[in-house]
């Protein structure tokens, strides 16, 4: 899977995720009405309504992104409904040939570990039956319990052909009461990102590993010293826009090829008719601010890079 989304990268010249991240209240109105007339104010009506808004934000984007990544905790915040509308989401994205990388952070070992890669990227024995639950591309996974929460997604991606993205420098301000302490001397973060080379090496695509890695867009310096920690590694870049990550902070983060690191935009893209540079758009014509925002994170980044 890394080699097809390193190729829509290419072909798109856009290396940028769209991040499906729906709090209710980005959902303009006159769409959650409509789910609500039809189911009511109730969590199978905020799932709807969650579903749809999505919906309309990939049909106006899929022919711009090689990527999404639905954050799970927005939809799991409506209990089973919401994630009727994750699996929704992924579905459909799949569908319009979008790869997609599930942000779902988990992080456990030896057979819990298991169970959230083969409910994410992989199969599962029912009787004499197989199933695929949720059937992302790619997921996120917390390494904090080392090699025993990571090798169970490995494996299970070996599988699968598919992918992981570890969390190595996270975007949000206090990452560092964990992430900067000096073991030994040296950052816990480059340490971990030795590490997510070293597992890198055991599942390879064509130029790229299957293991990639977060570094948030909003420390450049830091992001500066894990690519050449990690030349083989996809990076996964959260914190840009609204979060403060800026497209002249994103350089060091990709490889002299131009590739090696996928940027990601949440509120900024899908909740962009809010903002005053896309008011002309107005609530109705949502998705279409949507993709405007696209059209200009894409020119942002590559001009920059």
């Amino acid at each position: 899977m890394i080699n097809k989304l390193v190729e829509k990268i290419k072909k798109l010249n856009a290396p940028v995720v769209v991040g499906l991240d729906p709090m209710l209240n980005y959902v303009p109105e006159h769409v959650q009405k409509k789910a609500f007339d039809e189911f009511g104010e109730t969590l199978e009506g905020a799932g709807e309504a969650i579903w749809q808004f999505n919906k309309a934000i990939i049909d106006a984007t899929c022919d711009l992104i090689p990527a999404v990544k639905p954050q799970i905790a927005m939809y799991e915040q409506f209990g089973i409904e919401g994630l009727k509308a994750f699996k929704k989401t992924v579905d459909y994205a799949k569908s319009k040939d979008i790869v997609v990388i599930g942000d779902i952070k988990r992080g456990d070992i030896g057979s819990t570990s298991s169970a959230y890669a083969v409910g994410h990227v992989g199969k599962v024995q029912v009787g004499s039956k197989t199933y695929v639950p949720f059937d992302e591309d790619f997921v996120t996974v917390n390494p904090y319990l080392g090699t025993d929460g990571v090798k169970p997604f490995i494996d299970v991606c070996k599988e699968e052909s598919k992918g992981i993205f570890v969390l190595v420098k996270t975007s949000n301000k206090s990452s560092g009461e964990f992430q900067d302490r000096l073991v030994d001397g040296r950052p816990l973060y480059e340490i971990v990102g030795e590490y997510v080379a070293k597992w890198g090496e055991e599942h390879m695509g064509d130029s790229y590993s299957y293991v990639g890695a977060v570094v948030g867009a909003t420390y450049p310096e830091m992001g500066k010293v894990l690519r050449k920690i990690m030349p083989k590694t996809y990076i996964l870049v959260p914190g840009y826009g609204a979060q403060g990550g800026k497209a002249s902070d994103l350089k060091p983060y990709f490889n002299d090829d131009g590739l090696g690191a996928i940027v990601n935009s949440s509120r900024g893209i899908i909740a962009a008719y809010r903002q005053e540079k896309y008011a002309k758009f107005g609530a109705e014509n949502f998705a279409e601010a949507s993709r405007q925002a696209v059209i200009d994170m894409v020119e942002d980044i590559t001009s920059n890079i």
